[in-house]
């Protein structure tokens, strides 16, 4: 089922047809960070683990939002929305985020955690202004099995 935005814009489930448009958009968003883990194998392999939780917003056929989900059976963990310079202030970031909160919810996971880079004040701030809380009291670790990803 498809989310109406406004007369033009409706949010419906991301799959592997949408990522070239995905990946143009995040090449072109100021501080996303980008990995080998973002090429198309791992991201069908983690469209496949993670069914009905990430999704694009649409401008007819232009894809103009994404946000990708996952979760651990525990917690959900948000990943790479962005949307188009010229969509923002829409309310398209937030209508994704309540999407992923609500597919969350219906598989039962209730906390969900992102990762914003740290420069990136733009993201926080965004990310603040929608509800979420900046955490002070954990440090992300990191282990790369074989090389950097």
């Amino acid at each position: 089922m498809a989310t109406s935005m406004t007369s033009n814009i409706h949010i419906r489930e991301m799959t592997m047809a949408d990522y070239d448009a995905a990946m143009a958009l995040w090449q072109r968003t100021e501080g996303m960070g980008l990995r080998p883990a973002d090429a198309p194998e791992h991201i069908a392999r983690y469209l496949a683990r993670n069914p009905g939780l990430s999704f694009v917003a649409m401008d007819g056929d232009r894809l103009v939002g994404t946000v990708l989900c996952g979760h651990d059976g525990r917690r959900g963990y948000l990943q790479h929305l962005a949307v188009e310079r010229a969509y923002r202030g829409r309310g398209i970031g937030k209508a994704l985020v309540e999407r992923v909160l609500n597919a969350l919810r219906d598989v039962g996971i209730r906390k969900c955690h992102l990762f914003v880079i740290k420069e990136n004040q733009a993201a926080i701030a965004f990310w603040r202004h929608i509800g979420w809380e900046l955490r002070q009291d954990i440090v992300t670790m990191s282990h790369f099995t074989h090389g950097e990803d």
